[in-house]
């Protein structure tokens, strides 16, 4: 009988001993989940030291755990910073570059503007001295004019321009012909014939085409720039929906709440989450991508022949060069201008303050050497900033629908591409089997892991949409050498839908609207309660947008 006691009683102590060891292992596998649960500051009371039922966890698989009810909400609040956090600095890093290139750029064209009328001045004080020094401020306004259209937008060039040649001349043929009184009619006179007799030669036509196109493309560029990093700051604080929250902590802390604190989730999983939580993102993919291409095509005018270093550097000799053409055609410039507006009256020989050879202009400039060129604080020339803005540009492009990737290759979101046996698929450690869903809102109708309300845009990225084509219509403008100040409204009607008619300076950057009625009632609430079908939403809201920013360039 002895010989069955003790078999029986060894089988007993093994079976405890297995007990004991499961319970050791159950122990050891949430005392490592306790652990990281304290580790990101945590209350350790929260956390079982083992395995323990799990029918209270609302989002996490249920069965045996090492997750607590407040380990699950806590998780849920820390899955969404932590989501935030990735996209962030995904978007953070595109901001800061399309920051410094607008600061950058932004800073030459100013010191390039500020060196020209610099070196204009001294070389016409050394050229012209005191005849100079007498008109100066027709220099200065010239240059303040240019600033201010820079600066604010609200200058007509060709108008301004014109003014300068016009007041340029009265000035001019006063020196030339010293000895007469002319008045401010036999003036106005004067500057009719401005274009047939074109006293300066060729050079205000030449100079005002190229100072036209080179300061609308560089302002427009510069605006882009400005745009863009406007567009990417607002769009990179994301709010994850209560759906998407519930996902990212599936993907992120489910697992640990099973003991599995070193499986990351699956790429592919991983990217179905971020599909469908950053489907409203993706929706900037179109217009982001045709407002890149606009950028670059202004890029190479600015490259070419817009190019607003190579008008502004030389703007002095051209300036001179124009007033050497009068005076040396002043003879029959006046004897025409005699002709069309009467002979002028002498002044009385005492009165006569200057001879014609004491007034004339008797120099000329000499161009700047590459070498004498005065360097901007920016130091650097455009070619070379242009040249790294583009290649800034290419990488940036098709960033939105590369956002979702972007953040599962972050080692603290998802396991590698490579690494789909052993991975999280929100249920166990296996392989994930779903396929990946398109971006953007339209596509995620059938995303197995987000449930996403795909008849509701959000306002936010309508409104960047919105910034977005309004810009890339300048752009091409600019491309044409077109003042982007004025509203085309051919584009607008023929459906291609390339802008407002709301300029940049004028609108509030994020292009704010009026999205309720009085009532306190949201766009697609009023549409839902009018029984409108819920897959017409989304182009409901858009022409909603389209029409409120158009009324409000037309109130302007």
């Amino acid at each position: 009988m002895a010989r069955f006691v003790l078999p029986a009683l060894l089988c007993n102590l093994a079976a405890l001993s297995a007990a004991l060891l499961a319970a050791e292992l159950k122990s050891k596998s949430c005392s490592e989940v306790r652990r990281l649960y304290v580790s990101k500051g945590f209350d350790k009371n929260d956390a079982p030291t083992h395995e323990i039922n799990g029918d209270h966890l609302k989002i996490c698989p249920q069965g045996y755990t090492c997750c607590s009810q407040e380990m699950e909400e806590k998780y849920s609040l820390q899955s969404k910073d932590d989501f935030k956090s990735v996209v962030s600095e995904q978007c953070n890093h595109l901001q800061a570059v399309f920051a410094s290139r607008y600061k950058k750029f932004d800073e030459f064209f100013k010191e390039l503007l500020e060196n020209a009328e610099k070196s204009l001045n001294d070389m016409f004080v050394k050229t012209y001295g005191h005849l100079y020094m007498q008109n100066s401020e027709l220099f200065k306004d010239l240059f303040e004019e240019l600033k201010r259209y820079y600066v604010a937008g609200n200058v007509n060039l060709e108008e301004m321009l014109n003014d300068f040649w016009a007041r340029l001349l009265e000035r001019m043929f006063r020196l030339v012909n010293s000895q007469y009184h002319f008045t401010d009619d036999y003036l106005e006179c004067v500057s009719k014939y401005t274009e047939q007799l074109k006293p300066f030669g060729d050079v205000p036509r030449k100079l005002k085409l190229q100072v036209t196109r080179a300061f609308v493309a560089a302002r427009t560029f510069a605006q882009g720039l400005a745009v863009a990093r406007d567009v990417v700051s607002k769009v990179s604080v994301v709010n994850p929906t209560a759906q998407c929250t519930h996902a990212l902590l599936k993907m992120i802390y489910c697992s640990h709440c099973q003991g599995l604190v070193t499986v990351k989730p699956c790429y592919n999983y991983c990217s179905n989450i971020m599909r469908g939580c950053l489907a409203n993102q993706g929706d900037l993919d179109f217009e982001w991508n045709n407002f890149i291409d606009a950028m670059l095509m202004v890029a190479e005018r600015l490259e070419g022949p817009f190019n607003i270093e190579s008008v502004m550097d030389p703007i002095d000799v051209k300036i001179s060069d124009a007033i050497m053409n009068m005076q040396e055609n002043s003879v029959q410039v006046s004897q025409k201008v005699f002709q069309g507006c009467g002979p002028p009256k002498p002044l009385p020989a005492g009165r006569i303050s200057r001879s014609i050879s004491e007034s004339a202009f008797s120099a000329r400039f000499r161009p700047f050497h590459p070498e004498e060129r005065p360097t901007t604080a920016a130091g650097t020339s455009l070619d070379r900033l242009v040249t790294d803005v583009k290649e800034k540009l290419k990488q940036a492009k098709k960033f939105w629908s590369s956002l979702p990737s972007n953040v599962c290759n972050d080692e603290r979101m998802a396991a590698g591409n490579g690494n789909e046996d052993d991975c999280w698929n929100g249920k166990g450690k296996s392989r994930y089997l779903f396929a990946v869903t398109g971006n953007g809102l339209a596509n995620q109708g059938n995303n197995p892991e987000v449930q996403v309300d795909t008849s509701k845009p959000d306002i936010l990225i309508l409104r960047q949409i919105m910034a977005l084509r309004v810009m890339t219509s300048k752009m091409k403008n600019a491309y044409n050498g077109n003042d982007v100040d004025f509203f085309d409204i051919s584009d607008e009607s023929s459906g291609e839908g390339s802008g407002s008619g709301c300029e940049y300076q004028q609108c509030p950057s994020e292009f704010e609207y009026n999205a309720t009625d009085h009532s306190g009632k949201s766009v697609s609430d009023k549409a839902s309660s009018a029984g409108v079908p819920a897959g017409a939403r989304p182009y409901l809201l858009t022409v909603f947008c389209i029409l409120s920013l158009v009324m409000q360039g037309e109130w302007r």
